[in-house]
């Protein structure tokens, strides 16, 4: 989002008034006293916009901590009871200020600031907390090593305690680990003020580094260690070429190969878990690292069945994990798999598309320590609140993992965890879980998290209970505010033909110049913009050693022909009824083929905003306009299934989930290539002067949207799309909650017209529901289980029972 950064607020105003999308103002304060801070507030919400809040008052800037956490609850009060803000559109900016200046009462700063984030967080829930971090060290001007290591060491805590964004010279940072010990240590005796002479210590030996870059040794020497040291190097850093000369010495001097792995194998894993869990490795490492493991491990393996039959290797717990019914996505999953692997627990991966009664028959049965459940599609977070429910109907005692890219805190809190009485804990990615795990098996630490977890759940209820309360449109007025078009012939693009046509084997070679590399490394949860990223300070050199490894898995992909790329796509006459789109066999437009039953808006828009469906953008069947629109479904996934059996079967995960991510780049890439000969073929393409980065951000006409996304979020829709493109004969197919098989697929349809855009239908009412269900052919019910996440009100349990009854197995569309 656009920051405005000013200390005026005609020019904050003035800059909300050209911003698109959701800005933040930085700033507003008390310190012209309530009325002017409510108003200013009043202002910045009408416009959308988040808001920092400096932790000034009437009496001045707040520099210890008590000033800092009351200034910001009282400003927190103010916004969300008399205004009712959303608590995630403010940023409180407690004051960076700079210490070791040479005056006793600066000493504390950085200590004030660290404790005042951790309680505004407890204090003020959902708000957010912010910094200008590099006057931290403002009185080492001049001095870039020092101010590095104070900025990167102050962050480091920091983020702990509560600090979500900070305004600071990525490029300036020094990585934690690689700091000078000598000077991390004076460092942070300076932020902690844990000496008198913290700041004349830091100021004799600053000279020393001025000018002079943090350096770190290379081991060049390892393989001259001891054969332990040497496996422990290899995990660590994730060396797979002597793995197998150096078990088969150790296998020389220990007496059982058990004692492998639970020695020098286990000391170098636990290395790379501290690491990963400090923040100090990132997810390709440590896959890295497991496959050394992995490869190591199969090296003993014949020789441990005796081992195992006398009672196995101890490991520090069990876990069942599945993607849910009806959900083919297990990237993420498989990441949290070798990561709790990589610390000693036995993971049981049952797979994709997972039945309730399989998942606890096996948990029971093996006698695991917790169920993780993960799943992407929306249907999914119904199946997983099923699950929780049998959990509690069969009375089972684990602990239950939620986990998967439209999951959510919140949605845990208000849906799964109501259902189940045991603790349920949202994991939001893999660098979260193995502390979970460790806390959810230790019986002390268990009771601390599941009694914080109960009260962050109940608090995001009532936060969840506010956001419904939120105004909306009657379903009549909100179409009365769509969007006003004036149809016309000429804005029309004229299809060169009508029906289908296929792309079998469509060259992958093609594809590549449209990969967005961006979202391959946020596969691995290395976040960041590509190809910036490359040039992180502490990611960019797991991104670029990732990045080469994955360019030579592609291109041998390319050259063996080992993924196979098809799609299909179509135009047909078409016009909209209502909020419905209809699609016509022909010309004639006499006979209906089929229609899509589209969503409206119905929220109150703070700027007076129109409230869109995507059938606005079809020319109206009354307005004597003869509009079109596109279809598609493509897919990169066919065999590759089979090449990450292969690697799995060689123990290598690494490369298993370099093959399931590239496979996802390329589906979207054959997208994104389909969409441009589209548009090509439509006319107005050829005039597009686009550069590949433009294309990727969708700086042309028309749109793509796909069902299951914001602008039309009923998954099941896809079953009429599927029909029309005949994709089950392209190997593209859904499961019963419409997920696509391969899972490297996408498909959605094409609207042209030049006012055609993307937007969120967001929450929607009853009225609607009601006029949706009906004009579905299905029961209200069944509407509101596809429609969950949408909803602005609360289903009644008999209704809610009914949707799950209409929509089992069997009984649901299925192409």
């Amino acid at each position: 989002p656009i920051m405005i950064d000013s200390s005026k607020w005609s020019v904050l105003e003035a800059g909300l008034k050209c911003v698109q999308g959701k800005g933040i103002v930085n700033s507003i304060s008390l310190k012209e006293g309530e009325a002017a801070f409510l108003d200013h507030a009043r202002k910045v919400q009408r416009y959308g916009a988040g808001v920092v809040v400096m932790a000034f008052d009437e009496q001045g800037q707040a520099d210890t901590t008590e000033r800092k956490v009351e200034i910001c609850h009282r400003a927190y009060k103010l916004l969300t009871e008399q205004l009712g803000f959303d608590p995630h559109d403010i940023i409180f900016d407690p004051n960076v200020l700079a210490i070791a200046t040479g005056i006793k009462e600066h000493d504390r700063y950085a200590l004030n600031f660290i404790e005042a984030a951790k309680q505004i967080k407890q204090r003020c829930p959902g708000a957010m907390i912010s910094g200008g971090i590099s006057n931290l060290s403002f009185s080492f001007r001049g001095n870039d090593p020092v101010r590095e290591a104070m900025n990167s060491a102050f962050l480091f805590h920091a983020i702990k305690d509560g600090l979500t964004m900070g305004i600071v010279n990525a490029g300036q940072l020094a990585v934690y680990e690689d700091i000078n010990p000598v000077l991390r240590e004076h460092v942070e005796d300076v932020l902690f003020c844990r000496r008198d002479d913290a700041t004349e210590r830091l100021v004799t030996l600053a000279d020393s580094f001025k000018g002079e870059g943090v350096k770190r040794e290379a081991d060049l020497g390892w393989r001259t260690g001891t054969v332990e040291a040497r496996i422990a190097h290899a995990l660590v850093h994730g060396l797979t070429e002597f793995i197998e000369a150096d078990v088969a010495e150790a296998l020389k001097t220990y007496p059982r190969p058990l004692t492998i792995i639970e020695g020098p194998m286990m000391d170098g894993m636990k290395v790379v878990g501290d690491l990963f869990g400090a923040g100090k490795m990132f997810l390709p490492q440590v896959v890295k690292s497991a496959r050394v493991m992995k490869q190591g491990v199969a090296q003993l393996l014949p020789l441990m069945e005796a081992e195992r039959a006398a009672g196995g290797a101890s490991t520090q717990g069990k876990i069942v994990l599945a993607t849910v019914k009806g959900d083919v996505h297990d990237i993420g999953k498989n990441i949290v798999a070798v990561v709790l692997r990589c610390n000693n627990y036995e993971v049981i991966d049952l797979g994709v598309m997972v039945s309730t009664d399989k998942i606890l028959e096996t948990a029971v049965k093996e006698g695991v320590h917790l169920v993780g459940l993960s799943g992407l599609i929306t249907p999914s977070l119904d199946e997983m609140a099923h699950v929780a429910a049998e959990m509690e109907r069969r009375e089972l005692d684990f602990p239950l993992l939620i986990g998967g890219a439209t999951t959510s805190r919140e949605h845990t809190a208000v849906k799964i965890a109501p259902a189940y009485s045991r603790p349920t804990v949202h994991v939001l990615d893999a660098s979260r879980v193995v502390g979970v795990v460790s806390d959810l098996l230790d019986p002390v630490r268990k009771l601390e998290l599941d009694r914080k977890n109960r009260e962050d759940q109940e608090r995001l209820r009532l936060l969840h209970a506010r956001k419904r309360k939120k105004p909306s449109h009657s379903y009549a007025q909100a179409r009365e505010r769509k969007p006003v078009i004036e149809w016309k012939q000429a804005d029309i693009a004229q299809p060169p033909f009508v029906g289908l046509r296929e792309l079998r084997e469509f060259p992958l070679s093609e594809l590549v110049p449209y990969i967005d590399w961006t979202f391959f490394f946020h596969a691995w949860e290395l976040r960041g913009t590509y190809p910036e990223l490359l040039d992180h300070p502490s990611r960019g050199k797991a991104a670029r050693d990732l990045f080469a490894e994955a360019k030579q898995v592609l291109q041998q992909i390319i050259d063996g022909q080992l993924l196979h790329a098809n799609g299909v796509y179509g135009y047909w006459p078409a016009n909209s009824v209502a909020d419905d789109i209809v699609l016509y066999r022909d010309e004639t437009r006499t006979q209906e083929l089929t229609r899509f039953n589209m969503l409206r808006q119905q929220i109150v828009r703070d700027d007076g905003g129109s409230n869109p469906s995507l059938a606005d953008f079809v020319a109206p069947k009354d307005s004597g306009v003869r509009d079109y629109i596109g279809a598609f479904a493509v897919t990169a996934g066919l065999g590759a299934e089979a090449l990450v059996r292969q690697y799995e079967a060689k123990h290598d995960d690494y490369n298993a989930i370099i093959v399931k991510a590239l496979a996802d780049r390329l589906a979207e890439a054959f997208a994104e290539a389909l969409h441009k000969r589209v548009r090509d073929e439509l006319g107005f393409g050829k005039q597009e002067q686009l550069s590949l980065q433009e294309v990727l951000h969708e700086k042309f006409r028309g749109i793509r949207p796909a069902f299951g996304y914001p602008a039309c979020p009923d998954h099941s829709e896809k079953s009429k799309l599927f029909e029309l493109l005949q994709a089950p004969k392209l190997g593209i197919e859904l499961t019963e909650h419409f997920a696509m098989l391969p899972a490297a697929s996408v498909s959605g349809i094409y609207l042209s017209h030049p006012s055609a855009r993307y937007f969120a239908v967001g929450s929607i009412q009853r009225d609607q529901v009601e006029v949706y269900a009906a004009a579905k052919g299905v029961p209200v019910a069944e509407a509101e289980r596809w429609l969950a996440p949408n909803l602005g009100y609360e289903p009644s349990a008999a209704e809610a029972a009914r949707g799950a009854a209409a929509v089992q197995p069997g009984t649901a569309t299925v192409v």
